[in-house]
């Protein structure tokens, strides 16, 4: 769906476009995470070493992002709307007690403690290609387990047609959700995602709890969030406290917040534009060229069997 009229909000409210368009921006952007001027003095995140075997079937083949740059460029509004805003005030959230409730139309509802997720399922690395709206791109190692692993314990039932993922609430931890802290033009809190049942019973769909070799960093969503490598990055719900199995395609914060910004599958479609701006090519992190988006973010040939039949430009 391509619509073409001005959306109500600011682009730097939503989705700031001043790496690419400001100067001093792109001089601390691209000279640190480009070029990777910075990154010599950037801290490397030492976190607690999480080992995982390497699925080199779901792969991909290309040289990680370094580190210092997957860990101080992020999108987590909670935190705020600038990029290093997540590293800059993440340090002190609280990932220890957490748990995840797991219910809806399930045949044996649960509610799992984190460190139970991680003893309970075999972690694996991938490295997956995370892309932004916002036309930038990243590959990352990814620790988790499939996110079906975990559905398939708590026996969805016929009924269940979508997956719903809910995020913590708790403004004394993330300023950006307290009142006032910043408008984003109506971004309802928590922030909600969702996914149809075959979706995320995918095997690409993945349940994550580390990056790097190391327990996921708590700007990168900490202690669990997840990945779905052929969607664009925000459909990946992070600090997640529930997984809902529900009948009805559940509201999801961005697509209320802009619908004719934001759908609600999200796939990576070069042939759908943003409003404001084309997602015909991307830049990757520590890149100075553009290069063409690929569709399915280059999982087409695992993905494109789930959306047989559909008009991808009015499902965006």
């Amino acid at each position: 769906m391509l619509i073409r009229h001005a959306p109500q909000f600011s682009s730097s409210e939503i989705t700031p476009e001043r790496f690419y368009l400001d100067r001093r921006s792109f001089i601390a952007g691209a000279g640190a995470l480009v070029l990777g001027a910075g990154a010599a003095e950037a801290a490397v995140p030492q976190g607690q070493p999480l080992k995982a075997a390497r699925n080199e079937m779901l792969s991909l083949k290309e040289p990680a992002t370094k580190i210092e740059s997957a860990t101080t460029y992020n999108n987590f509004y909670e935190f705020g709307v600038n990029k290093e805003d997540p590293a800059r005030l993440a340090g002190s959230f609280k990932t220890r007690p957490w748990t995840v409730k797991v219910d809806g139309l399930v045949a044996k509802p649960k509610t799992f403690d984190v460190d139970e997720l991680l003893r309970a399922f075999p972690l694996e690395e991938r490295v997956y290609s995370l892309r932004c709206v916002e036309a930038w791109s990243m590959i990352i190692p990814w620790i988790g387990f499939p996110l079906a692993a975990l559905l398939k314990r708590v026996e969805p039932t016929s009924q269940a047609k979508y997956v719903a993922f809910t995020t913590l609430l708790d403004p004394e931890q993330f300023p950006g959700q307290k009142k006032g802290f910043f408008n984003l033009g109506g971004l309802d809190w928590p922030y909600t995602e969702g996914l149809r049942v075959d979706e995320a019973m995918h095997p690409l769909t993945l349940l994550t709890v580390g990056m790097y070799g190391q327990v996921l960093p708590n700007q990168n969503g900490a202690p669990v969030r997840v990945v779905i490598p052929w969607k664009y990055g925000f459909k990946s719900a992070k600090s997640l406290v529930r997984i809902s199995l529900v009948a009805d395609q559940p509201k999801t914060a961005w697509n209320t917040a802009a619908s004719q910004e934001y759908g609600f599958y999200c796939n990576v479609n070069p042939e759908v534009s943003h409003p404001r701006w084309s997602q015909a090519t991307e830049r990757r992190i520590g890149e100075l060229r553009r290069r063409n988006t690929l569709m399915f973010n280059g999982y087409g040939d695992q993905v494109a069997s789930l959306y047989t039949g559909m008009d991808l430009k009015k499902f965006y």
